[in-house]
């Protein structure tokens, strides 16, 4: 009872048990943030017509930002990738209702008599548009000159067109009221239109909203690479996933069992397993780290090297024979040189996970920024590990497993 009461005194498992409801908590208040490719949405890759300069490519993210923003979805990201592409990620949102959005530069005109009179630098503010039945209504505010300017070209031209372009598109032709030919200048205009339904007409008014809010691309772009990511895969990925831990575990303990025929070290090496898990996603949600597909896998790597490490404690432990309470000298001196290969393995590994932490850093999430995922999570891994559970880990086997 006294090495039990020793054991939980221990400073050690004082910071694991600490950690642990710190990060149960966090979870608990914050969730984990979960990838794209777990929750669903759409990704989408951006090429610019030419290489440009930061300054330019932080306007791009910023317009393409704005624009998406008008789905009302707070999980968005736009984020440089090198100095001609761009990657969005969108949650919730399928690839048909982003890609018209944020593959069209922006180019507003107001025509009349086809002569330009107002152009999207004119707008001050653009409202929220409305629907009704399959008519559509996105209002804007003018500057003070665009309004003169608007006034101007529309005095006594009562009855005929304006014409509303965006993109060279002819997308509404409402005629010049009265109380707008009379030549006094009004800041108030709306563009109006209809569509075959209900639903396409809030698409096209949210469009439209959303170009106008934003304003124009000061380069050209396209689409290079467009994908769909349904919510029921990343389902069925997290529920299979779950599984395949849970058997993991499993096959880790009757291993475990079959290598020292012993079952006090079962219990530890797999709560070990779980702690690391826990604190992981604890830490990840206070940093708000999304957890996709990578970062899974680079969980996996750091429990897996956790398991290593504490197969190579138990073996240099053990391998000599029992050890008596009066030759700690020697045990410690076994800790320590279980540590040295710990330590030398760790720092391997870290070393060899930064370059790729640098890579997918700086080149955005791309297909080699996707890698900055799981070295991230890899070395949040492993130094929990090093420096919290497995030191643990070595103070259980002290106390329970060399006086058996």
């Amino acid at each position: 009872m006294s090495d039990v009461i020793d054991f939980l005194k221990d400073y050690r498992v004082i910071v694991l048990v600490v950690l642990l409801i710190g990060s149960l908590a966090s979870i608990s208040l914050y969730g984990v943030s979960e990838g794209l490719d777990l929750k669903g949405g759409s990704l989408v890759q951006i090429h610019l017509e030419k290489p440009v300069d930061t300054t330019t490519m932080g306007t791009v993210t910023t317009v393409l930002d704005k624009r998406l923003n008008v789905f009302g979805v707070s999980d968005i990201k736009v984020r440089a990738s090198g100095d001609q592409d761009v990657i969005v990620e969108i949650a919730g949102v399928q690839p048909d209702q982003v890609a018209k959005i944020i593959g069209t530069p922006g180019k507003f005109e107001a025509k009349i008599n086809n002569q330009t009179v107002i152009t999207g630098a004119d707008i001050v503010s653009v409202k929220t548009y409305s629907v009704t039945g399959n008519n559509w209504e996105v209002p804007f505010t003018l500057s003070v000159d665009g309004a003169k300017k608007f006034a101007v070209a529309a005095q006594g031209k009562a009855g005929q067109p304006v014409d509303f372009y965006l993109d060279n598109q002819l997308i509404s032709s409402p005629e010049i009221g009265a109380d707008v030919a009379n030549g006094v200048p009004t800041t108030d205009v709306q563009i109006t239109g209809s569509n075959s339904t209900r639903d396409a007409a809030i698409n096209e008014a949210k469009g439209i909203q959303a170009v106008l809010q934003s304003g124009s691309l000061p380069v050209s772009v396209s689409i290079a690479g467009i994908q769909g990511i349904s919510a029921e895969l990343g389902d069925q990925f997290k529920n299979g996933a779950l599984m395949a831990g849970v058997l993991a575990l499993i096959v880790v303990a009757i291993i475990i069992f079959i290598r020292y025929k012993r079952p006090i070290l079962v219990l530890p090496i797999v709560f070990t397993s779980i702690a690391e898990l826990i604190i992981i996603l604890g830490a990840a949600s206070i940093i708000h780290w999304e957890i996709d597909l990578a970062a899974i896998a680079g969980i996996i790597a750091a429990i897996g090297t956790g398991v290593d490490d504490q197969i190579i404690i138990t073996d240099e432990v053990l391998k000599r024979g029992k050890v008596s309470k009066r030759r700690r000298t020697g045990l410690n001196i076994k800790i320590k040189g279980a540590f040295f290969i710990i330590y030398a393995s760790a720092a391997t590994l870290i070393a060899a996970m930064i370059p790729l932490l640098y890579v997918g850093l700086s080149r955005g999430m791309t297909g080699i920024g996707l890698l900055s995922s799981f070295a991230f999570t890899t070395i949040l891994g492993v130094l929990i590990g090093i420096f919290v559970t497995r030191p643990v880990y070595a103070k259980f086997i002290e106390k329970f497993v060399v006086t058996e």
